[in-house]
């Protein structure tokens, strides 16, 4: 009977020990199973995610895209940069400026004039304005067989006479012009009478000459007219002989005068 009991433990405990280790082989099976499983159902979701990432990840940069074409071409739209379909580009302009204009060369010794500065030296020794000096020359210079180019001079002013900024109208041309000329109408009205009236004596009318002479050639100076010592004399010359008339006219009504007075 012990030895059968011994027996029954011995088998008992086999069968106890048969069954842990089964179970644990079941255990084990289990999890290795449930492990597998769960690997298997990670490895296609990561998989997944990973696609479904990158695939948004490709829109969101194709949309991004889109936007800013989109954008750069409302902005060149806005802007006018961007070429126009079914209009040609506009091929350059060539220069307006006639050939004439591009030629003249007065007035060069005025670049970096200022207006205020000629008008003010202008009036300190003449009757007349910048504007009406710059515009009398070139009246002077612009002058055909039919006439002064006045809508030439007015739209091309400023290239033509440094410190003029402005453009003209051939109406405003035509008054500068016709204020200079009822200029030195009165001025040599004045200047004569004086002459002739005994106010200055012949020592001074020649002061007056002279001072006159000196200024009208360093405004022709300016101009950049080149005058010739020939040419300088001659023009004295004129001025004298016409001067010395006016003395002879003079002398002649003084002499009437006193005719009458005795009489």
């Amino acid at each position: 009977m012990d030895g059968n009991e011994t027996v029954d433990r011995s088998d008992a405990g086999s069968r106890e020990r048969t069954d842990q280790s089964a179970e644990t082989d079941d255990g084990s099976s289990g999890e290795d199973g449930g492990g597998g499983d769960v690997a298997t159902d990670a490895g296609p979701a990561t998989n997944g995610d990973k696609l479904s990432t990158d695939s948004d990840e490709g829109v969101s940069s194709s949309d991004d895209e889109r936007t800013a074409d989109t954008g750069e071409d409302e902005r060149a739209a806005d802007t006018g940069d961007g070429p126009t379909p079914g209009v040609p580009d506009p091929e350059p302009q060539e220069n307006d400026v006639p050939e004439d204009v591009q030629k003249y060369a007065r007035f060069t010794k005025m670049d970096g004039a200022q207006y205020d500065r000629v008008n003010e030296f202008l009036r300190d020794r003449t009757y007349i304005t910048a504007r009406e000096w710059a515009i009398a020359r070139l009246c002077s210079d612009f002058r055909t067989e039919t006439g002064v180019e006045m809508t030439k001079i007015g739209e091309n002013l400023p290239e033509l006479v440094p410190f003029m900024t402005d453009t003209y109208t051939p109406q405003a041309v035509n008054q500068a012009r016709s204020s200079f000329e009822d200029k030195v109408r009165t001025a040599g009205a004045t200047f004569l009478y004086g002459a002739m009236c005994d106010f200055f004596t012949a020592e001074e009318l020649d002061d007056v000459m002279y001072e006159a002479t000196e200024v009208a050639k360093f405004l022709l100076e300016v101009e950049g007219v080149d005058l010739s010592v020939e040419d300088e004399l001659e023009a004295e010359e004129r001025i004298s002989s016409v001067m010395r008339e006016v003395r002879e006219a003079s002398e002649e009504l003084r002499a009437e005068d006193i005719a009458e007075s005795e009489e």
